[in-house]
């Protein structure tokens, strides 16, 4: 089983990038899934029904969010609509006041089945780290919560996205699931790490796959409102880069059987987009 993932997806460059590069990554590396996390694709603030309907017709299979997953209110009831984007898992989940959407999925291979003609099924989890970022329920439990879930269903592969600041969270959550997760790639920082690996017990890991979007930026964002915002101390209002885009993703080859990671490929390409 092959799983593309996207790093943050950031504004119209990313969403451009991220298409050329599905029209030529899925066919290259003979893909079955794929991922992203699209929080930012809405001009860098979380992102709108037309723009999720647009990458899922462009062949993304899930969408994950993150901190920003609330910014567009439209996406609010649309999280309903669809079981292929996901939030955090942590956010509190209690009857009186749960949180819309969902924070972890399934979804099915529309490409090909399993050799013994069942479908080829790919678990999906999304959780938020607490160092620097909103204090919600612990990351660690959910996360184990949620690949045990999948694992009693007899769903053995499954990624899970942990959109955290800290890279030390990232990597200890990475190694909390070694052998029960699949993979456990990072994203939220938009600053690709060269650490891809395969832990001990089969899962493969990146500390954060970085962001798909305008290279010549800070993080995404125009490079003289980030630099004026660090001199002056002042709320300046980010806005997206414009100009080419490029992304940065990884490409995991996973055991369909075991669930265990055999390779973990990064790639990060600057790409002319319209």
């Amino acid at each position: 089983m092959k799983v593309l993932y996207f790093g943050d997806v950031y504004a119209k460059p990313g969403r451009e990038a991220v298409k050329i590069a599905i029209r030529k990554l899925v066919p290259a590396h003979a893909i079955d899934f794929v991922i992203l996390n699209g929080e930012n694709v809405t001009h860098g603030y979380g992102i709108q029904p037309e723009m999720a309907d647009d990458l899922f017709a462009a062949g993304v299979d899930v969408i994950t969010t993150g901190n920003h997953a609330w910014d567009q209110k439209a996406i609010i009831p649309y999280f309903a609509t669809t079981t292929r984007l996901i939030r955090p898992a942590n956010y509190p989940d209690h009857p009186a006041y749960k949180v819309p959407g969902r924070g972890s999925t399934v979804v099915d291979c529309a490409r090909r089945k399993r050799a013994d003609g069942k479908p080829l099924r790919l678990g999906v989890v999304q959780v938020m780290g607490r160092v620097f970022m909103d204090t919600l329920d612990c990351p660690f439990r959910a996360a184990e919560r949620e690949v045990e879930k999948f694992n009693d269903l007899g769903i053995s592969s499954v990624l899970v996205d942990i959109h955290a600041e800290a890279t030390s969270e990232k990597q200890a959550i990475a190694n909390f699931l070694d052998g029960r997760a699949s993979a456990v790639v990072g994203s939220h920082s938009h600053v690709q790490t060269a650490d891809e690996r395969i832990l001990p017990h089969g899962t493969a890991a990146i500390t954060d796959v970085g962001m798909s979007g305008c290279f010549d930026s800070v993080i995404g964002v125009k490079k003289e409102l980030s630099i004026q915002r660090f001199l002056t101390r002042r709320p300046v209002k980010y806005e997206a880069a414009e100009g080419p885009g490029g992304y940065g993703c990884v490409v995991i080859d996973i055991d369909e059987d075991t669930g265990k990671a055999r390779s973990i490929l990064r790639l990060r390409e600057a790409v002319a987009t319209p």
